[in-house]
């Protein structure tokens, strides 16, 4: 396929997250405008991270009056996760892809759900669909970021609250497509559930907050599985 063909594929791809992605950000959009920023500054914001914890995190801070070094601090934890993704993504690229794209692929493919439609795909991935995907999803986050701020105060709690349960609906799209075509997939998935559910009641993980767990969790279950079950060279590559 052409670059043109397959950047249209992700553009496509793309239009369902950008479509939760400007539902959802509204949400952030509020707590921007809490925060003090105006509309243009909460936009510039979300273009530039494209990280929902990362930003609440860094508006929550802007609020208390932190300072820079531990706005960078907490959204580097909050942000963690995305060294995992960027590990699985990079073993998904033709060993020939050149510098400039992994860069650009780092800034554009590592969200959650980019990143889930992105490691789907069968073969290695052409740079061009992420970038077409994310042509789409970014100007969606950050426009509800920006109408977040304009308008989000004068929406009802309920109508935010409905709104911000879009985000996990996206979730539940990227796992349930791969857990029914592959049964270790599907195990994983299962376990996951079951002891992220447990590590809230097991007075032994009480010292983490929420994003830790999820870190620790996603190491401990990503390493065991690729123990236990691991892939051969080639394996879903072709």
């Amino acid at each position: 396929m052409s670059k043109i063909s397959v950047f249209k594929e992700g553009m496509k791809d793309g239009i369902p997250i950008g479509l939760g992605y400007f539902a959802v950000a509204f949400s952030l959009g509020i707590a921007a405008r809490n925060a003090g920023l105006t509309a243009f500054q909460a936009t510039i914001s979300s273009m530039l991270c494209n990280a929902s914890a990362g930003q609440y995190a860094g508006y929550t801070l802007i609020s208390a009056g932190g300072t820079y070094l531990e706005m960078a601090l907490v959204t580097a934890i909050a942000n963690a996760r995305y060294l995992l993704m960027s590990f699985a993504l990079s073993q998904r690229l033709n060993p020939k892809t050149s510098l400039v794209h992994r860069l650009l692929l780092g800034f554009s493919s590592i969200t959650d759900e980019l990143f889930g439609i992105a490691i789907l795909r069968q073969g290695y991935l052409n740079p061009y669909y992420s970038y077409g995907a994310f042509s789409v999803a970014s100007p969606g986050w950050a426009l509800g970021t920006m109408l977040g701020v304009i308008a989000g105060n004068i929406l009802p709690d309920r109508v935010v609250s409905a709104l911000s349960v879009a985000l996990y609906g996206m979730f539940l799209a990227v796992i349930i497509p791969a857990s029914k075509t592959n049964k270790i997939i599907r195990l994983v998935v299962i376990v996951s559930f079951i002891l992220s559910f447990l590590s809230n009641y097991i007075s032994l993980f009480n010292f983490m907050n929420s994003g830790t767990k999820t870190i620790v969790l996603t190491i401990v279950l990503s390493l065991l599985a690729a123990i236990i079950f691991p892939v051969e060279n080639g394996d879903n590559y072709e």
